[in-house]
């Protein structure tokens, strides 16, 4: 699933489009890097966001394509 993709359906992020500006303005690390909105997310993947001067960790549990919003916050854990 493409990174901007899972942070919605994940709820780490409201819209979709802005997950896609916070990957263009380069405030999104996947595993240490910074990732572009098409990258495919992984199990295992630890998703680091920078908003203004909030930092959010969280390690990828599982993908899935549609989520509850009682479901999201078991797609990933906080570090």
């Amino acid at each position: 699933m493409r990174l901007d993709k899972y942070l919605k359906v994940s709820r780490l992020v409201k819209r979709r489009t802005v997950a896609n500006e916070l990957c263009d303005a380069k405030h999104i690390d996947v595993n240490g890097k910074t990732q572009r909105a098409s990258y495919e997310v992984k199990e295992g993947d630890v998703i680091e966001i920078r908003a203004g001067s909030q930092t959010v960790r969280a390690r990828v549990l599982t993908i899935s394509e549609y989520a509850t919003k009682e479901n999201a916050s078991s797609m990933y854990e906080l570090i």
